[in-house]
């Protein structure tokens, strides 16, 4: 791998990492109900579903996956749902100001999880590993290795959209310190969830 090639991945890469996805939405408004601490560690979720999406596209079994019809509609139809369920709960979430016993009592895990199902669920990561980064692997050398740095660097960057949307949630939050603005930006961020996951159950394999 050259390091012209690297230096055309990067920035590509970095223009998809901050894209404005349903994951980098979750970052935000756990950032926002929390902490930014709490927003990136719960990131680390999206990051453990994407070495497992990495790896398959490493060894070649993720453009299996995306050229079969009925795995496509499952993964498909299990993220649009996935992603409605999120929109739910946060239409219909509490804005009174909450204690700060009852915020500790969320669970990290929960959140964590809540982002690996959020990006493992989603068909259009899939064909991020399987169309977009090939295209930076010359066939000449070792595949499985150039992959991997790839896939590393790719990691790297989308740490910091996780960390870079978390600092932009907790601006909004101190921004949306009245329970009528946080009803309306939990709302805002429903309506865009539920459009991602309509948008999901409605794509076609092209």
């Amino acid at each position: 791998m050259t390091l012209t090639m690297l230096l055309l991945f990067i920035p590509a890469c970095f223009a998809l990492n901050m894209a404005p996805g349903p994951n980098n939405l979750l970052s935000l408004t756990n950032a926002k109900r929390y902490d930014i601490k709490t927003a990136c560690l719960a990131g680390i979720g999206r990051l453990i579903a994407f070495v497992g999406m990495i790896t398959l596209a490493a060894t070649g079994l993720a453009t299996v996956l995306y050229t079969s019809e009925t795995i496509f509609l499952v993964i498909k139809t299990l993220g649009g749902l996935y992603l409605l369920w999120l929109a739910y709960q946060l239409w219909s979430a509490r804005t009174e100001a909450q204690s700060a016993d009852e915020a500790s009592q969320k669970s990290l895990f929960g959140l964590a999880w809540q982002e690996f199902w959020l990006a493992a669920g989603n068909p259009k990561a899939i064909l991020i590993f399987t169309a977009f980064l090939p295209q930076f692997v010359e066939p000449d050398g070792n595949v499985v290795q150039q992959f991997m740095v790839l896939g590393a660097l790719f990691l790297l960057l989308e740490w910091v959209a996780i960390a870079g949307y978390a600092y932009a949630g907790s601006f909004l939050g101190n921004w949306f310190s009245q329970p009528k603005r946080r009803q309306l930006f939990n709302r805002l961020c429903a309506g865009l969830l539920a459009s991602a996951g309509i948008g999901l159950l409605l794509a076609k394999k092209e």
